[in-house]
């Protein structure tokens, strides 16, 4: 049949074009790899630019050089780590990913082409525990540093200042660039969370672990759980299309009795001597978990309501909390929320929490970060209604840093501004959409909206490690952009007009007293 298709294909349909699987052989494979690879390819520039060597020095001070067996290559852990989000591939894909592709061993660092495996897929979670919020701050610094270089003169917010305005003493002389400031949630890959759903998922969770408890020999008759009928009483809720709430709150009655009654068999049987050690750790955890969902959602149901303290959504991740956001998407999220600035392109993460934060209160801080970063307070701050309260509008005007926003208190009768000055004010602050757009580019490109990390420590990595490789992409276009040879010859003529005038100016210095004695 196969022969049949073929010669129908070249005698007869000239158009087709179309190569039978018989006629592939690996070992006749031609390949262009014994030649020289291409120097544009993205991974070839993104190696030359990466500062590898100031990585990998933050990176080393978590780790012990003088006992242990041998790490892995720094270099090769840091660049599995920015393909592994590059490219949105999971542990063992980055690994698979590695070892197929040339151009990606030749920026891990490797010296030849190998087909071997450069780490274990599982080292990545001890990657992730080791390398936090702090580390990766300093990361996004190197790479702002690095773009700084990159950049001329002119376009740089990051200068050194001149000795005249130094001794100045004033702050809005040397204010550059436009800090932009939002606050978003990285949501977490858990089960939409209904209160039947964790209750239904807390009974299944003690019904395991009485099994794990439970030993026929010394325990006797094994006390009723009533786990079908709970099974099918849920199942019934679960099927309805419409549920009103008093359907609603017979389903968590239904499931709360039937929790109260597992919690009581496992007290019964977990003080026995020696079932302590039936259970794991991890079962431990997930019991005192589910005893405060139990608790949680017993108030709420007294109470008839549904907000609570530090209410837990999620019996496996319980950290996790419910943030309310008023989009009209999703009115609520489910994960971490961060508040991040955005300068030119890069951003960096001031305030990472779990819990719901009032955004505005970090304002400040963040101006002083950027300070820290840049050596200069911003020109212009963007940010939303939220941030621009009293008390930061006041700290910015010490500063001397402009704001486009919505002055206080009642707006004049006879406003003093023109149509033009008005429009020019509205252009600028729509400037803030920039932030909004980094943050879609980390959730529909890189995954910011579905972090799979297990763990707290290991989300927080995740999300900063998604920053990073974002501020990658960024320093690529820059390169791209400031890379040529007029570029290059302004900043030569810059550097050389430097030195021409602090040594024009010494011998000014020295020249001028001379002068003045002779002509008196």
């Amino acid at each position: 049949m196969q022969g049949l298709l073929y010669f129908y294909i070249k005698t007869c349909a000239f158009m087709i074009n179309y190569t039978p699987q018989n006629q592939l052989n690996l070992k006749l494979f031609e390949h262009p790899f014994d030649t020289q690879l291409d120097t544009k390819n993205r991974w070839v520039k993104l190696a030359t630019l990466i500062p590898w060597d100031e990585l990998a020095a933050v990176y080393s001070r978590n780790l012990k050089g003088d006992s242990g067996r041998l790490t892995v290559d720094i270099r090769i852990v840091i660049a599995a780590i920015i393909i592994k989000h590059k490219l949105r591939l999971d542990d063992r894909g980055t690994i698979l990913m590695i070892k197929e592709n040339i151009y990606l061993q030749y920026f891990c660092g490797l010296k030849n082409f190998t087909t071997k495996e450069v780490f274990d897929p599982s080292l990545f979670v001890d990657i992730r525990k080791r390398l936090g919020g702090e580390e990766f701050d300093k990361f996004n610094k190197l790479v702002i540093d690095k773009s700084e270089s990159i950049k001329p003169h002119q376009a740089r917010i990051k200068r050194k200042p001149k000795p005249d305005k130094q001794d100045e003493g004033t702050i809005g002389n040397n204010n550059r660039g436009t800090l932009k400031v939002d606050a978003t949630v990285a949501d977490q890959e858990i089960r939409f969370p209904t209160d039947v759903n964790l209750l239904n998922t807390s009974r299944e969770n003690l019904e395991r672990i009485i099994d794990l408890l439970y030993i026929a020999s010394s325990d006797g008759v094994k006390p009723r759980t009533y786990r079908r009928v709970a099974r099918k009483k849920y199942l019934n809720f679960s099927m309805k299309r419409r549920k009103s709430n008093k359907v609603v709150r017979r389903g968590i009655k239904a499931q709360l009795q039937y929790i109260d009654r597992d919690m009581k068999i496992v007290k019964q049987l977990i003080v026995k001597p020696g079932k302590k050690e039936l259970l794991t750790q991890r079962d431990k955890d997930l019991l005192q978990t589910i005893i405060k969902v139990y608790d949680q959602q017993k108030w709420m149901y007294d109470n008839k309501t549904h907000s609570c303290q530090e209410r837990i959504v999620n019996i496996f991740q319980p950290w996790v909390r419910p943030i309310v956001r008023g989009k009209d998407k999703n009115k609520t999220e489910f994960g971490a929320k961060i508040n991040a600035s955005e300068v030119d392109g890069f951003c960096r993460i001031d305030k990472f929490s779990w819990e719901a934060f009032n955004e505005s209160t970090n304002l400040q801080d963040q101006v002083e970060n950027f300070k820290t970063v840049y050596g200069c307070y911003p020109r212009v701050l963007l940010g939303d209604k939220i941030f621009l309260t009293r008390e930061n509008r006041k700290f910015l005007k010490e500063k001397e840093i402009e704001i486009y926003g919505k002055p206080l208190g009642r707006p004049p009768k006879n406003p003093t501004e023109t149509p033009s000055q008005r429009y020019r004010k509205k252009k600028k602050a729509a400037q803030r959409n920039h932030v909004e757009g980094k943050f879609g580019q980390g959730k529909r490109g890189y995954g910011l909206n579905d972090i799979k990390a297990r763990l707290p420590e290991t989300s927080e990595s995740w999300i900063n490690a998604i920053i990073f490789v974002m501020n990658l992409t960024k320093l690529l276009q820059v390169a791209e952009k400031y890379t040529g040879f007029f570029v290059q010859f302004l900043n030569w003529f810059e550097i050389q007009f430097e030195t021409f005038e602090k040594i024009f100016s010494k011998q000014f210095l020295q020249t001028k007293p001379i002068l003045l004695v002779n002509f008196a």
